[in-house]
């Protein structure tokens, strides 16, 4: 039986084309309102999956050990962010010009967060400097790393490949510059040892302590992360192309204008966002997404714009 999930509202349904442009074959199932994917929790192996209505979120579940699901519903709450309260960050960003029109349309826009802090590092990492599509194909072949489930349930198999399953066999699947394939399985490697841990317990500058001195590990990188580890509501992104392409097009630059823009005036125009300026990235990556501006990362990593929703949004 479907469970209802609760939150705050407005919910802007947007999150699930994120995770949609993101889901890795094998591993995760997504549409426009719905996302799926296997999960190993400490009791054991499941699935589970978060679907809206309209309305309302439902959670569908199928664990080895029912004790597992206050962990499930917490992962789920902090994946889809719905201990976030819209009203002051709707708000705050929606008293920048150039942001007020997106903001009263697409209300109660939702940060993506992530299950496991070592999958998202190494997703981020695959994904530097490559199309977010580029990044799922990576990612699907990587996968066949990972153990296979034992609930499998309709294409969803098997789990993302854990980092000491990365380390061993990354090296043969991965693809593209030799010391970018080195970083990520050095990770990998550092975090199946333990020498390299991440998670909820991290604060933005601890997590910058512990990325930045890592070859192939930028400032993009440890925003990103903070953004889906830590579900860090302040992170702004400067030097990212799916960011400039947004705030320029909402401003009515043409795009040769908008890629024109320098990191220092971004940083200028989102001062007046703090504390939400996660939630302007959001609306800023949407806007490049909606428009095909997206396109690869540059030198400092740009970003993963959203998917649009549709003309209106």
């Amino acid at each position: 039986m479907p469970e209802s999930l609760a939150f705050t509202s407005p919910f802007e349904p947007g999150i699930f084309d994120f995770l949609a442009a993101r889901a890795v074959a094998g591993v995760e199932e997504a549409g426009p309102d719905s996302y799926a994917r296997t999960i190993m929790l400490a009791g054991g192996h499941g699935w589970f999956k978060v679907s809206w209505d309209g309305s309302a979120l439902w959670l569908e579940q199928d664990l080895e050990n029912p004790h597992d699901g206050a962990e499930l519903l917490s992962m789920v709450r902090h994946l889809f962010n719905l201990g976030h309260n819209p009203g002051p960050a709707d708000a705050a960003v929606g008293s920048h010009p150039a942001l007020a029109d997106r903001v009263a349309s697409l209300p109660g826009i939702r940060l993506p967060g992530c299950v496991d802090a070592d999958e998202i590092l190494i997703r981020a990492m695959v994904g530097q400097q490559i199309t977010v599509a580029a990044a799922r194909t990576a990612l699907g072949q990587l996968a066949a790393l990972g153990r296979e489930s034992r609930l499998p349930h309709a294409t969803m198999v098997r789990f993302f490949p854990r980092p000491a399953e990365i380390a061993a066999g990354g090296r043969g699947i991965l693809r593209g510059p030799q010391r970018r394939i080195d970083s990520i399985v050095a990770v990998a490697g550092m975090l199946a040892d333990g020498s390299l841990t991440i998670g909820p317990a991290d604060t933005v500058d601890t997590l910058a302590a512990k990325l930045l001195p890592i070859p192939g590990i930028g400032p993009w990188t440890v925003g990103y992360v903070a953004m889906r580890v830590l579900g860090s509501s302040d992170i702004f992104l400067p030097g990212d192309a799916a960011v400039r392409n947004g705030y320029g097009l909402l401003r009515g630059d043409t795009l040769a204008q908008a890629r024109t823009i320098k990191a220092p005036e971004l940083s200028r125009m989102a001062e007046q966002l703090r504390p939400w300026r996660s939630y302007a990235t959001l609306h800023l990556w949407r806007v490049a997404g909606e428009n095909g501006t997206s396109g690869r990362r540059n030198a400092a990593p740009a970003g993963f714009p959203a998917i649009a929703r549709g003309a209106s949004q």
